[in-house]
This record gives C-alpha cells, structure tokens and sequence, in this order.
C-alpha cells in the first residue's frame, strides 16, 4: 500500500480553523484505509497537549501514542490550504500533513517531512503545486 497516493491530496482547500483541518487530514487517512475511525479524536487530542506547527507555514498532525492500535498501515494525507488557517498564537499554516505511522513509523516520517519543509523553496512549492503528482513529486523524498 502506497504512502502516498493522489487520493491522499486536497489542492486548494479553505479551512476555517486548525480542528477543521486536522479532521479533515484524518478523514482523508480513514477513508484511503490507513487508520481507523478513533484515529481522528486522538488527532484533536495530540494538538491539545501540544501543537503540530512546524513552522514555515507547516502543520504535521498525528494521533497520541495511545491511538497507535487504530494505524491499519503508514500514510500520509496533505491538504493544501493557500489562504492559509490559524494555527493558533497567530501561527498560519498553509500545508497540513496529516501522518499515520504503523509500528512507530511515525517518527521517521515526520523526520523525513521535517527535513524536506525545512526548506522554505519546497513548502513554497507544495503550497504552489498545481497537481497532485506534483506534490508526491515533491514529497517523494520522504518514501
């Protein structure tokens, strides 16, 4: 099963605020089959003990260690956003990356999606992107 897979992609989605896209980010691993139902909740519940903001104009939602047992298999969902949605403490993020890792995974996919975001010429191009291709493209560093 792909990690990424166009299905997995929103272009130019306006959010109206960070709930919104983390849902959304996990409805979109729920439905692609990568996590179940109660994955989603644990997503809202990671971003209140501390939020997913990365920095330039990143968010990487994900659910608590306890939601582990709803990861049928590692994915990642992206939602591009280019108004941009309040992250809170005016943090705007523009890219939402919602991750899903099997078998603690996880951790190397947000490392990998980190190192990748890390350059502002990349995110400006995945927030950019005209296509879904374009962003697996982008993204295909982290597989």
């Amino acid at each position: 099963m792909s990690i990424l897979k166009k299905e997995n992609i929103i272009l130019n989605s306006s959010l109206a605020s960070k709930e919104e896209a983390i849902k959304k980010a996990g409805q979109i691993l729920v439905e692609q089959g990568y996590v179940s139902e109660d994955y989603v909740p644990a997503m809202l519940q990671r971003e209140e003990i501390s939020s997913t903001y990365m920095g330039n104009f990143l968010a990487i939602p994900h659910g608590t260690d306890e939601a582990k047992t709803a990861v049928l298999n590692s994915g990642l969902s992206v939602i591009q956003a280019p108004n941009g949605v309040d992250f809170g403490d005016g943090n705007i993020v523009k890219l939402i990356i919602g991750i899903a890792g099997k078998d603690g995974e996880h951790l190397e996919l947000l490392s990998q999606i980190a190192i990748v975001c890390s350059e502002m010429e990349n995110v400006e191009k995945l927030v950019a992107a005209k296509s879904e291709e374009e962003i697996i493209q982008i993204l295909s560093e982290v597989e």
